[in-house]
């Protein structure tokens, strides 16, 4: 695979999808969603490729060497005489065992709410040219190690999805769309303005031995290449530097979403069309864990060592926030959508562990909500299209009537609990294991437990309330599954059940990089001098 550009084909395949569409008719609304179909395939099967050629034991995170699949070239140059000198910005993509995971699952999700998506039948070129364009944004963050280049990818999911839901949403879609591109966009603003201080902060040495200012990931990861008199050095003894961390964090925190930066997110799940919520829910809110764990914590790592306890705080409000709220809901979408602030929560309890257990379970946790929330959200949308309600006490007895739908419902409602054999009891299971290890976060942790007792609670509630006791006789001719929907939940069932019996899967995936993380967070940094300079 050396040379060969995969991840440049996996990310802008769908871009060139979205150009075919371009040039189709309106009315040729079949020959639009084949496209479709037929780009967010490729890009699966070439994630595939990609995890067949993937070294396990390469670790990854700071070392380009180490990374796999690099496709790297000078993209912008532009000369100067300024105190800027030379500008020189990278188009720079690789990936490691935090990245791989996600890539896998951005693909899987996009191919399966493509699949979702056939029965849009409003305005089917644009949204589907929109949709197409999202998947490029969200696969790019995911595989690029430039920061400009990550910004650029960050900034071009917002239009997409904001058209997405602003037109094809439910009834108060120009609400929730407006309310996701704010939030999103003041996020954005803090990223931006901490990107620009980290250039001027640090440099990169080129091959001729220039020094010039960076925006390379890998760089700005390196103690050495600061300047002691960078706003954003590690050696600046002014307090620039937790200012910034906590403006970045705060900037991925309104995208995971964190509380109390969630109250978008409901609003976007319950307005927003079913594939859009699946995308939603399946891969746009991994993007802020995921920039945390690649951007945060390895360029601030010391920050991120003092404030470990308040990300684990944070967590743990999420969880039990998100369940209890989940628990009083009688809208079956906005309850998934709850739970999925609950469940993110798992995330940044592991991830505060600082531990290999505990971030190996928060990416793992990272793979699985994403796989089992898409099967929930699409779940919704399967008895929405057929009922046109969502209200949970407006069903009962379903199992009767769609007794093929109700399994699949099964699997996916066990595997949000953590029912063991399940790939959600695994990944909650490590977060807990490494957090409990940290003496400092064991009462969080304890606490954090709680939300397993809630979880099992809203959603046995709800499985009692929709599927069983008498069948309400309104819904006595609702059809069970056809052979989309087959499809749609057939492989996030596998996926579900093989990794709750054998993790390893994707555990191996990311075992050297989060090795290589935890050593370096624990030593990074740290012999700093400040003394002097």
């Amino acid at each position: 695979m050396n040379g060969f550009p995969i991840l440049s084909l996996i990310t802008f395949v769908p871009v060139i999808g979205m150009l075919v569409i371009l040039f189709l008719k309106k009315e040729q609304a079949t020959l639009i969603k084949y496209v479709t179909l037929a780009a967010t395939g490729v890009q699966l099967i070439l994630s595939l490729i990609l995890l067949a050629n993937f070294n396990y034991t390469a670790a990854g995170v700071f070392d380009q060497s180490s990374f796999q699949f690099i496709d790297k070239f000078r993209w912008i140059e532009i000369p100067g005489v300024s105190f800027l000198g030379t500008v020189k910005i990278d188009y720079f993509m690789g990936v490691d065992g935090l990245s791989m995971p996600m890539v896998i699952l951005t693909s899987l999700v996009s191919f399966i709410a493509a699949i979702s998506s056939w029965n849009i039948n409003k305005s089917i070129k644009g949204y589907f040219a929109l949709f197409l364009l999202l998947d490029t944004g969200m696969m790019g963050v995911f595989v690029t190690l430039d920061f400009f280049l990550f910004y650029i990818f960050w900034e071009l999911m917002l239009l997409p999805m904001y058209f997405l839901i602003g037109i094809w949403g439910g009834p108060r879609k120009e609400y929730a769309a407006i309310k996701f591109f704010i939030y999103t966009l003041f996020g954005s603003v803090f990223i931006l303005l901490v990107m620009i201080g980290l250039y001027f902060s640090a440099t990169e040495t080129l091959a001729d031995g220039t020094k010039v200012f960076t925006f390379n990931m890998l760089a700005l990861m390196d103690s050495s290449n600061y300047s002691p008199h960078g706003i954003l050095s590690p050696f600046n003894p002014d307090n620039w530097r937790l200012v910034a961390y906590i403006a970045l964090f705060v900037g991925f925190a309104i995208k995971i979403p964190m509380f109390p930066f969630h109250t978008w997110l409901p609003d976007a799940h319950v307005e927003a069309p079913t594939p859009i919520s699946v995308i939603l829910a399946g891969v746009l809110l991994k993007l802020g864990t995921y920039g945390i764990l690649r951007i945060s914590y390895p360029m601030f790592p010391d920050i991120t060592r003092d404030l470990m306890w308040y990300i684990a705080l944070f967590g743990m409000v999420n969880i039990i926030y998100g369940a209890l709220v989940a628990l009083a809901q009688k809208d079956f979408k906005k309850l998934i959508a709850y739970s999925s602030i609950s469940h993110m929560g798992y995330v940044l309890l592991g991830m505060a562990s600082l531990s290999t257990t505990g971030i190996n379970g928060a990416i793992f946790q990272m793979f699985n909500h994403g796989t089992i929330t898409a099967m929930l959200f699409l779940i919704v949308g399967v008895v929405y299209d057929r009922a046109h309600t969502r209200g949970i006490n407006d069903f009962g007895g379903l199992a009767t009537q769609m007794p093929v739908y109700t399994g699949f419902v099964t699997v996916a409602f066990f595997a949000a609990i953590g029912l063991p054999s399940m790939s959600g009891f695994i990944s909650e299971a490590l977060v807990f294991v490494g957090a409990f290890g940290v003496s400092s976060l064991r009462i969080l942790t304890m606490i954090s437990t709680l939300g397993i007792l809630l979880g099992a609670g809203y959603m046995l509630w709800t499985l009692q309330r929709i599927f069983f006791g008498k069948l309400n006789e309104k819904w006595s001719s609702l059809a069970d599954l056809d052979t989309r929907e087959y499809i749609m939940f057939i492989p996030l069932t596998i996926i579900i059940i093989f990794l709750g019996i054998y993790p390893s899967g994707m555990l191996d995936i990311m075992n050297s990089s989060v090795n290589t993380l935890v050593e370096f967070m624990a030593n990074g940094f740290s012999n700093i001098q400040l003394t002097g300079l």
